[in-house]
């Protein structure tokens, strides 16, 4: 049975990111998703998951206190408000194929940290 449901899970995350790599493949990919696919990348490379999962959270979540991309919470306009920029807004809800390759960036990262292990200081518990 976990065969199965292993083979599933790598022929949906296959397809789940066939969008990003096609958008990657004609440069047509949004610029702040390069960016933050460029640090994730950089950090997997030299083992450090939790700065690598840290970029991820900020690039599927932003880091802005209303990650859901809400801007005008009541009825007078708020000083920080202009600080509220592509960085901070949550691409996850932005259209469901971002959130699916989204995922599937998620879930190869959670691979490559079982198949490359490092020391604990620099792993996510992913049940190592």
């Amino acid at each position: 049975m976990q065969g199965k449901l292993s083979s599933a899970t790598h022929s949906q995350t296959v397809s789940y990111l066939k969008p990003l790599l096609s958008k990657l493949k004609k440069k047509a990919a949004p610029p702040d998703i390069r960016v933050a696919l460029t640090e994730i990348v950089s950090f997997m490379i030299h083992r450090d998951y939790i700065k690598a999962h840290e970029a991820y959270l900020r690039m599927a979540i932003g880091n802005a206190p209303w990650p859901l991309g809400v801007t005008m919470v009541g009825i007078h306009a708020r000083t920080g408000r202009e600080k509220i920029f592509a960085q901070n807004v949550a691409h996850v809800m932005n259209d469901e194929v971002q959130r699916k390759y989204i995922q599937g960036l998620k879930r190869l990262m959670t691979v490559c940290q079982r198949h490359f292990p490092t020391d604990l200081t620099k792993c996510v518990d992913f049940n190592v």
